[in-house]
């Protein structure tokens, strides 16, 4: 498992990385003024934090009760991926949608673009990031982890 400091880096490195390149993207893909892109992109960031932390652990332990072992598959890291970008979708789309002005539908479809993004963005990054900072051997029995509830 990971330490909550890795799962720090991991998650400003990821936001950083994200936001250099959805600022400039975003005013130019999507035309929304650069002011308004930044607050977008900046509170979008602060809510992916948290959910990143979260999701991560979560996912991350679900895993190593599931296999007994840290270690992702394709499939899993597929499916982190998408679960990570839908649950962002969920609760970033009625905040734009807000604070744009918009419906849901139009928000939805205007930020298309950056949750196509953020999903290959998000498979690349994290599996990148495991090759330069693997996860620490974490072994655990699957019915010893499924005794523990974690």
């Amino acid at each position: 498992m990971r330490t909550t400091a890795d799962r720090i880096r991991y998650t400003i490195l990821f936001e950083a990385a994200g936001l250099a390149m959805v600022l400039p993207g975003g005013r130019l893909l999507l035309g929304i003024r650069l002011v308004d892109m930044g607050f977008i992109g900046v509170g979008s960031s602060v809510v992916a934090v948290l959910w990143n932390y979260a999701f991560n652990r979560v996912f991350d332990q679900f895993v190593l009760w599931l296999r007994g072992a840290a270690r992702k598959t394709l499939a899993d890291r597929i499916a982190h991926a998408v679960l990570f970008q839908v649950g962002l979708i969920v609760m970033l789309v009625p905040a734009i949608a807000l604070y744009l002005g918009q419906g849901m539908r139009a928000a939805f479809l205007a930020n298309i673009t950056l949750t196509l993004f953020y999903l290959v963005y998000n498979f690349v990054f994290t599996w990148a990031y495991d090759l330069v900072f693997p996860i620490p051997c974490a072994r655990m029995d699957p019915e010893a982890a499924r005794a523990q509830g974690t």
